[in-house]
């Protein structure tokens, strides 16, 4: 592969992420580690194996990337390149592969570093496991990206891994099982991050509700929260990542009902509101359990907002299986839909599944996502006239303690455009996507 000559000036290490919150969170990992290691000219595609889609198109960004960037060194990791590091080895583009453990360490970027031998995953083998108490702290996320040093929200990561075997998901077998940060390091990292000015901080791993199960003494996600809450007293506002409605303890509806820090935003991971589909994916609640938490946290919190991850056109999905999710929507209050065309995923039992016709899938998707955004706009406008507390993410832009977007004119707002700051607002109107806020 050429390398940069004379007169071509280098352009630094670029980061392409694809996928999970968490890959976001370790994009960043992986920007401080190279910078340790002295990497300069490069392209790192952080890669995710959720869908065939999504490999399609870290392909695709492989290939721009070396159109684009003919003399940088590029370097494919993630999900993807985990479970399937010889497909990526053999692009011609592609210059170094590296699992998601290898990926966080600084000495894997350094020039010479030998290529690490990676097996492809077969079977029920699984990645190695990085230690999760290693990972960089102070990464710190300003409005849909993380950044360094800006005083916003935060990402800790306190879980890795999953235990659990869904049809459709391949994750599993690329990030390991579950295992958790133990709450000491959690609660360090927490007071840094408040240390250093982060008025938020958002908890985040693969399967969070699965935290604290293989700790020594066990403690569940809401035993978690509560013990952190208390011994970081300065931290204004936590945030949960996406959790599993059948796995909410009870110690966390007890924080989730009695604890005003804790921001009124759940996001469950719901996939279907079909109880055969639900079956077939191996899910481990009910159409009425979903149902059933969605009730319970409204009741303990009428603030609260819900989101939610919806699959369109799982195999085996028919028209009156795929109303049943399109309804969930609105039994369950969904405000914020998340919708996934289903694309088979090899080496899943789904994909083995009789598979729904691809504009049926294309079709069902935009009626989950035209459903989503009639849902997100009646509940934009019921919050018009109320006031709350929100976080200036970037000028002209924050997140209300339930989540929404809330826009507002910097100029005009004079004090209200500090990123980091929290700001008391009236929520003067309502966009389709977005709240439009005023000084209180």
């Amino acid at each position: 592969m050429p390398r940069c000559s004379a007169g071509e000036a280098m352009r630094g290490l670029e980061i392409i992420t694809f996928g999970c919150r968490l890959n976001a969170f370790e994009s960043e990992v992986i920007r401080r580690a190279a910078g340790a290691a002295g990497l300069g000219d490069a392209v790192v595609v952080n890669t995710c194996a959720v869908t065939a889609e999504a490999e399609r198109q870290a392909r695709q960004a492989i290939r721009r990337a070396r159109r684009e960037r003919p003399y940088a060194r590029i370097i494919v990791t993630g999900c993807a390149a985990t479970l399937a590091p010889e497909r990526y080895a053999a692009l011609a583009e592609v210059d170094l592969v590296l699992d998601n453990a290898a990926k966080l360490r600084p000495e894997s970027y350094l020039a010479g570093a030998p290529t690490p031998t990676l097996p492809r995953l077969r079977g029920r083998e699984t990645a190695t496991a990085p230690a999760l108490e290693t990972l960089p702290r102070n990464l710190v996320m300003e409005g849909g990206g993380l950044a360094e040093g800006k005083r916003a929200r935060a990402y800790v990561q306190v879980q890795q891994g999953c235990d659990h075997r869904c049809t459709f998901c391949i994750i599993p077998y690329a990030r390991g099982p579950s295992r958790s940060v133990p709450l000491a390091a959690i609660v360090e990292q927490a007071r840094d991050l408040v240390a250093g000015g982060a008025s938020e901080i958002v908890l985040t791993g693969v399967d969070l509700t699965g935290y604290g199960a293989e700790l020594p003494d066990r403690p569940s996600l809401g035993r978690m929260v509560r013990d952190l809450l208390a011994a970081v007293p300065e931290l204004r506002r936590l945030r949960l990542s996406s959790l599993d409605p059948s796995e909410i303890d009870p110690d966390l509806w007890d924080v989730i009902g009695g604890e005003k820090r804790l921001m009124p935003h759940l996001h469950l991971s719901l996939q279907a509101g079909d109880d055969v589909i639900l079956k077939r994916m191996k899910r481990r609640h009910s159409r009425a359990q979903a149902i059933e938490t969605a009730r319970r946290a409204r009741d303990l919190r009428p603030d609260i907002m819900i989101g939610a991850d919806l699959i369109a056109g799982f195999p085996t999905e028919t028209e009156a299986m795929f109303r049943r999710s399109l309804d969930h929507i609105g039994e369950c209050g969904i405000a914020l839909v998340h919708v996934f065309p289903y694309s088979p995923r090899p080496g899943t039992p789904a994909a083995r599944m009789p598979q729904v016709d691809p504009a049926a899938v294309r079709e069902r998707a935009a009626r989950l996502r035209e459903a989503g955004a009639a849902a997100l706009a009646a509940e934009l406008a019921r919050r018009v006239g109320q006031s709350g507390d929100v976080l200036i993410e970037r000028p002209g832009r924050g997140r209300a303690e339930c989540y929404a977007e809330v826009r507002f004119d910097g100029a005009a707002q004079a004090g209200l455009a500090e990123i980091g700051s929290v700001r008391r607002m009236r929520f003067a109107r309502a966009g389709a996507s977005h709240l439009i806020g005023v000084a209180a």
